[in-house]
């Protein structure tokens, strides 16, 4: 069984100028499924330099790892914990856009859109995992397990966040081109995820206890360099950053445009 679908060239530029990068191994993953190959492939794109998986999973393979759930990506996981962590998260979004419609992709735990609720924001989640949808909607959050490209909304949305979501698709491009058709012209996008840049990452990789070469998920590890140029793309011109709390060498970008 073919378990990747086979980039032909990097998924953010389409050029062909890219080589081996560095191998990780998944057998270790709470993911993981002993019929897969443990083994990730890692390619660098010499021309933009980004680095992502030699391809990414089939939709039959997705389904399989997809029909478990990390604990912390189950809704109401360390519900009192995670409050305090996405209150930061709002707070820098607040100083630029402060009501109307939050959709968060992928919402896993859902605390953000908890807390985002809680400030006055309208929360709208997305999940592909049906069960965490079904709790949401329970709880009176509007939710659809829906592709974010079949997506279709009354009016356009203040803030749309992404936490560990852009990292884990085939083409983020495409994901991205979909978020601008949702976005209202003076809303913010945020994105949280791991950063490659820091020097930390480094010295993780030179002893050999980067996680994120191991990552069952995960098609790209970015730089805040690469993501920004990708977003400039879509005509974000206004980046705040910060680290966040969330986990080890993780990233936020709230951006404008």
């Amino acid at each position: 069984m073919s378990e990747r679908i086979i980039y032909k060239g990097c998924p953010l530029c389409n050029s062909k100028n890219i080589e081996f990068h560095r191998q990780g191994n998944c057998s270790k993953h709470p993911l993981y499924n002993a019929v897969l190959n443990p083994k990730i492939i890692w390619n660098k794109c010499n021309d933009c330099t980004h680095v992502f998986t030699e391809g990414y999973y089939t939709d039959e393979i997705c389904n399989l790892i997809f029909s478990k759930t990390n604990q912390q990506q189950k809704v109401g996981d360390s519900a009192v914990k995670n409050r305090f962590i996405s209150a930061k998260i709002v707070e820098r979004v607040v100083p630029f856009v402060n009501e109307g419609t939050w959709l968060d992709i992928g919402f896993g735990n859902g605390s953000l859109l908890f807390t985002a609720q809680e400030y006055g924001f309208e929360p709208i989640g997305v999940d592909l995992r049906q069960n965490n949808v079904d709790i949401m909607n329970a709880l009176g959050i509007k939710s659809y397990c829906e592709d974010i490209s079949n997506l279709k909304l009354e009016e356009k949305c203040s803030v749309i966040s992404m936490a560990d979501v852009l990292e884990h698709v085939s083409y983020p491009r495409d994901m991205l081109k979909s978020i601008d058709a949702l976005l209202d012209p003076n809303g913010a996008l945020l994105i949280s995820m791991p950063n490659s840049e820091p020097i930390v990452w480094e010295m993780m990789n030179r002893q050999k206890i980067n996680p994120y070469w191991n990552e069952i998920e995960h098609y790209h590890n970015f730089s805040r360099t690469r993501l920004y140029e990708l977003l400039r793309e879509f005509g974000f011109q206004k980046f705040d950053y910060g680290i966040s709390q969330r986990y080890q060498m993780c990233m936020e970008v709230v951006a404008r445009k």
